[in-house]
């Protein structure tokens, strides 16, 4: 691939059907899920192929040093219309002890939901890993989970170690580390394609990375809706215009439209290009991007933010520069 300056990338749709429903990744650098760039001189190119070429100038220099040439976040959306199989994630350490690969803490974001809905994660009481095998084997696994009601616009952070799962019909947004770490405990009543989970990864090797203490499902509220090592979200409401300043934000950004519809318009080599999002749409601004404005195009637009630094850093966000809100359509 020949080496030019990046700019602003969106990715083609990997759409994957299952018994339960569906998922459809938006940005994997999984190896058995790889994204493709949709646009300009990239398409075509996958986000490893852009890694093995750019390496910190995709991710910026602390996260490259951190992760190598793994893009570090995983984002997808889960189409649920029945019974989410039940499974748990690793934490950093243990994933890359035994399985070089990193762990998975993940954020769960309720975008639509039915009446009759539940979300389990983690457990009512404490328990053990022989009762938890039993109950998995009885199919008994829900009776020993904190189940919660989910609302649209509800976030969850979800642990490394947290079983969970979901029933009913419900549209999530998930963000996570870059991880094929899924240990499948059981599929709730419903025969486990081996094409979804590596049948390696049963219950039994996942017995001993379970955090089997009782915890109330990690609801987080306001704007902020993770802030920790492995990745920081946060929703960015567009009632002005957000001039960003990337000269020292040494970092990938990634923008997902979470309502109504926004333009990013950056300046490079003396010309200003435009990208608009869609509501579900993902933009990956690269580290070696320059100064970019952020801005809503209808009323009650909103972006997702996801970041992953390494070292403390100041915002890029400049709030004094400030634009009306463009009209309605």
């Amino acid at each position: 691939m020949e080496e030019k300056p990046l700019y602003p990338i969106k990715f083609c749709t990997l759409r994957d059907e299952w018994s339960w429903g569906a998922e459809e990744y938006r940005l994997a650098d999984l190896g058995w899920r790889d994204s493709l760039v949709k646009e300009g001189w990239l398409a075509g190119n996958s986000i490893s192929e852009l890694m093995d070429t750019y390496i910190d100038k995709v991710v910026g220099e602390d996260v490259y040093d951190y992760y190598g040439r793994q893009f570090p976040i995983c984002v997808k959306y889960i189409e649920l219309d029945g019974d989410l199989p039940l499974v748990v994630h690793p934490d950093d350490t243990t994933a890359e002890e035994r399985y070089d690969f990193l762990g998975k803490d993940k954020l769960w974001l309720v975008l639509e939901c039915s009446p009759g809905s539940i979300i389990y994660s983690g457990f009512k009481k404490d328990c053990d890993a022989s009762e938890l095998f039993a109950a998995c084997e009885e199919g008994t696994q829900d009776s020993l989970l904190c189940g919660i009601a989910p609302y649209k616009g509800m976030s969850l952070l979800i642990p490394s170690g947290t079983p969970h799962c979901a029933s009913g019909k419900l549209k999530l947004l998930e963000i996570s580390e870059s991880s094929p770490m899924d240990f499948c405990l059981s599929g709730r009543g419903q025969t486990v394609c081996t094409d979804e989970f590596d049948p390696a990864l049963s219950l039994t090797e996942a017995l001993d990375i379970i955090d089997y203490k009782a915890s109330n499902p990690a609801v987080t509220k306001g704007n902020v809706l993770a802030d920790i090592p492995q990745f920081n979200i946060q929703r960015l409401e567009l009632r002005q215009s957000l001039k960003c300043n990337k000269s020292d934000f040494d970092s990938f950004i990634l923008f997902v439209c979470e309502s109504g519809r926004a333009q990013i318009s950056l300046e490079q080599d003396g010309m200003k290009f435009d990208w608009s999002l869609e509501r579900g749409e993902l933009l990956l601004i690269p580290a070696e991007c320059g100064d970019f404005v952020a801005q809503g195009l209808v009323k009650d637009s909103s972006l997702l933010e996801i970041t992953n630094l390494r070292k403390e850093k100041d915002s890029y966000i400049n709030p004094s520069v400030a634009a009306r809100l463009p009209e309605d359509e």
